[in-house]
């Protein structure tokens, strides 16, 4: 029993794995020159869809996406280079249009953010451990000290003179 039910989950990962990827795309627009769909299906992998916007127009089912997949094969079929098809698009619908955006200095943070931030976490990270590191050398760390207020009143705690449930 055991055996079956992994040859069973092994099949079903293999056809997961092996299943092609299910397209918006319907059959009514696709080029009849298959090196223009194939350029079409590329730059609508790059497009963001405006309704869905985590989508590309070619994962997209939205009316949306279907225009503007229709729209990229009518530039492609009009002799427009992909970079003039992308900066149509991106002139009637601006940069939020691509799925990556374009380095340039509008974006800039877009780019920066992410290596900054993993950069400071890394930096902070080192930092504490150096900080502990060194509180472990010196002996423990004097910062977690208590006062004399603070031993009396923790020796009265242990000692049951102050009851646990008042006020302090």
């Amino acid at each position: 029993m055991p055996l079956r039910r992994t040859v069973i989950g092994v099949l079903a990962a293999v056809l997961m794995i092996g299943a092609a990827p299910a397209y918006a795309v319907q059959p009514d627009e696709i080029m009849a020159d298959p090196a223009k769909e194939a350029r079409a299906r590329d730059l609508s992998g790059e497009l963001r869809c405006m309704v869905c916007q985590n989508q590309s127009i070619d994962d997209s089912e939205a009316p949306l996406a279907r225009d503007l997949r229709l729209l990229v094969r009518e530039r492609i079929a009009a002799g427009d280079s992909d970079g003039q098809v992308m900066d149509f698009l991106v002139a009637r619908y601006g940069e939020f249009v691509l799925l990556k955006p374009r380095f340039n200095p509008h974006t800039l943070l877009l780019w920066l953010i992410p290596p900054l931030a993993l950069f400071g976490g890394g930096f902070a990270l080192w930092r504490t451990s150096r900080r502990r590191a060194n509180a472990a050398k010196a002996g423990g760390d004097t910062d977690l000290a208590l006062t004399a207020d603070e031993e009396s009143r923790l020796e009265r705690l242990l000692n049951d003179e102050i009851p646990p449930n008042r006020p302090i």
